[in-house]
């Protein structure tokens, strides 16, 4: 392991396993053959992708081949921000690149685990037969171009079946996954207005039996515009008055077709994780989705014919959609649902070696978790089919990077990444030729002008900044549904006009790589010190004491320091006594900041977090401001919809205490 002075520290370079026959590697020489343009190799290519914005898209165009109907005029009408469009006259449809080659038609496409039942699997063949028929199903319930259908679905292969015959009609696909409550899924689909709703009764989660006919209920009655309500035969329960999965897969001699859309047509909606107000509705279209996706999956994740994604994720959550794109780049999804944890945290290896995957993706608090139990997952079990370990969701620490290097060893790409709901993709990540840097992302993926700005709106390179993209994307939201435009505006384009501003704090260093260390809206700024949440976490991760942890600064208007919280779920057994809070306040004091020492050290029976497993910090800091639970998150968001009430008791207490100012 090297550093440079004063930069990241390289952790390793991935060996011939994971270099040796790159897809990057052929999309480089097909690029010097095909296009004329002769790159050296991975930083020529990516300086080269953001430089030649036309030039690059188009390439991935042609390099992947994109089926269209009708051609494009232009690859980049007009690179404006809001207002770029893309592939200009061009028609095509995004599910019909998603059933792979005539090769393929034997070979597997998806691998279904559950608790619920056991596994299932299809071929690509079956898979098409069985899109087929549901197409004919939905077109009969009266779904066409433009009609919403929304799932009320597990991740499981039906889900995949409904949402791509969906897409083949060009209809507009939502889903929420079915352990959410019924306000917060009416909050997201009442706004799209559906005609067909696809729901299961109930499913089980670890050992646990759940019962959603209540909830299902409560959609059917909260959601006017539902002409149609179907069941997915999914545990052992019966929604009454349903068409039965069955009769829409019924047989018919209704061939497969594929409705010709614009690149900008409705794909899907997606919806923001719901902590102010409604959630945002943020729609993405066909082609953008499909360029993207065939970028990111088949060049960062180097996935190809033969290969095998299992990423654990819930219907509610964008990798489900960038999952389902693996069938765009000839790879086999493995979906799984139930509690990841069951029976213990060894569920997730196992599934690993049972299936072959290749590219195994996992969330920090997971592997972080391994890391404490001891786990050693290349001598437990047979990862030999690994090339790639995906992280992402919330800041891996520098810990994490090594343990994974000491267990998988340089055969595996450690590839963490982030990015979010509002592109379905990763804005920072890694790719096969990259080397890997401990506690640092390896830089900004391909075609992507992302770039940290001060508050001033300048470039800044090591030190921490808003992260920002300087120029279009194709996956960047269509709009918002039912928006005519001017809460779209507001959301990405009213800080910095003309740049799209993402929402993460971030540092590049001037080797490239970065490092995001939360929302920019949640950092910790004292005395001109700025520091993310995720800085905090980290200093605080190996106290054995401390089970969890959630931090907030309340600024002084008038220019003070105001007041650092941290609020802690002790570990069983133990208590947040004064001798546990003066070793906590010296920790931070010697390995963040003295600035950062908290005001107050508060215990706390839980940390809220949303059902995507995304810690609300925001929602906390808005109650301690005055704001009711209700007003901050819908109880169908939590994950535990109590959590939020320990910290609504706390910010009444302050307020009633006359000592104290009343925030």
């Amino acid at each position: 392991m090297t550093a440079t002075a004063g930069g990241p520290e390289l952790l390793y370079h991935p060996g011939a396993k994971v270099t040796d026959g790159a897809r990057v590697q052929d999309y480089l020489g097909w690029l010097a053959r095909e296009r004329g343009v002769s790159l050296a190799g991975w930083a020529e290519l990516r300086a080269w992708s953001v430089e030649c914005l036309e030039d690059f898209w188009e390439s991935i165009w042609h390099y992947f081949g994109v089926r269209a109907h009708a051609g494009y005029d232009r690859v980049l009408a007009e690179r404006a921000m809001p207002g770029a469009r893309w592939f200009t006259g061009a028609t095509l449809n995004y599910a019909e690149h998603c059933f792979g080659t005539a090769d393929q038609a034997e070979s597997l496409a998806v691998l279904g685990y559950s608790q619920t039942r056991p596994p299932v699997e299809l071929t690509f063949a079956a898979l098409r037969e069985q899109v087929r028929r549901a197409r004919a199903g939905l077109r009969r319930l009266g779904v066409g171009p433009g009609d919403r259908v929304v799932a009320y679905l597990p991740n499981c292969p039906e889900t995949l079946v409904a949402f791509l015959a969906a897409a083949s009609l060009g209809a507009v696909w939502a889903s929420c996954a079915p352990e959410f409550g019924a306000p917060s899924v009416v909050d997201r689909f009442a706004q799209v207005e559906p005609k067909v709703l696809l729901a299961v009764a109930g499913y089980t989660y670890g050992d646990k039996v759940v019962d959603r006919r209540a909830e299902v209920a409560a959609l059917r009655a909260a959601l006017p515009s539902v002409e149609q309500v179907v069941h997915v035969p999914y545990g052992p329960f019966e929604l009454d008055g349903a068409v039965a999965w069955a009769s829409l897969l019924a047989p018919t001699d209704e061939p497969l077709a594929f409705e010709p859309v614009a690149f900008d047509h409705p794909l899907y909606v997606l919806f923001s994780s719901g902590t102010t107000g409604l959630p945002k509705a943020i729609v993405h279209g066909h082609g953008g989705i499909l360029v993207e996706h065939l970028k990111c999956l088949g060049l960062h994740w180097d996935l190809r014919p033969g290969d095998r994604l299992l990423w654990f994720t819930t219907t509610a959550w964008m990798m489900w959609n960038i999952g389902v794109s693996s069938l765009a780049v000839g790879a086999s999804l493995v979906m799984v649902d139930g509690n990841p944890l069951y029976p213990d945290l060894r569920e997730q290896w196992r599934l690993v070696e049972r299936t072959g995957a290749t590219l195994m993706g996992a969330s920090p608090g997971y592997l972080m978790a391994c890391r404490r139990e001891g786990l050693r997952p290349a001598a437990e079990f047979d990862l030999s089919r690994l090339r790639q370990l995906g992280v992402a969701g919330s800041p891996f620490p520098a810990e994490g990077f090594r343990w994974v290097h000491e267990q998988l060893g340089d055969r595996v790409l450690l590839n963490v990444g982030s990015g979010g709901t509002d592109v379905c993709t990763g804005l920072v990540q890694a790719a096969p030729p990259q080397p890997v840097w401990a506690g640092e992302m390896s830089g900004a993926s391909l075609g992507v002008a992302a770039a940290a700005f001060d508050r001033d709106g300048r470039v800044v390179v090591g030190e921490l900044g808003e992260l920002v993209i300087l120029a279009p994307m194709p996956s960047m939201p269509v709009g918002f549904w039912g928006d005519d435009g001017r809460r779209y505006s507001e959301a990405y384009f009213a800080a910095f006009p003309g740049v799209f501003r993402f929402g993460d704090w971030i540092r590049f260093s001037a080797a490239g790589t970065c490092l995001i260390t939360g929302r920019s809206d949640a950092t910790l700024n004292r005395g001109g010190v700025r520091l993310g949440t995720g800085e905090f976490y980290r200093a605080l991760q190996d106290v054995a004491e401390v089970g969890d942890s959630v931090v907030v600064h309340l600024e002084d208007d008038e220019g003070g320091p105001g007041e650092l919280l941290l609020f802690v779920v002790p570990s069983a057994g133990h208590r947040v006594d004064d001798d546990l809070r003066a070793r906590l306040r010296e920790r931070i004091r010697s390995t963040l900041s003295p600035r950062h020492v908290p005001d107050e050290i508060v215990e706390v029976a839980a940390v809220p977090y949303n059902r995507t497993g995304k810690k609300l910090e925001i929602p906390v800091k808005r109650i301690l401001l005055g704001a009711s639970v209700a007003a901050v998150a819908s109880a169908g968001s939590l994950l535990d919809p109590a959590s939020l009430d320990a910290f609504a008791r706390f910010a009444e207490a302050r307020g009633a205490d006359d000592r104290r100012p009343r925030l």
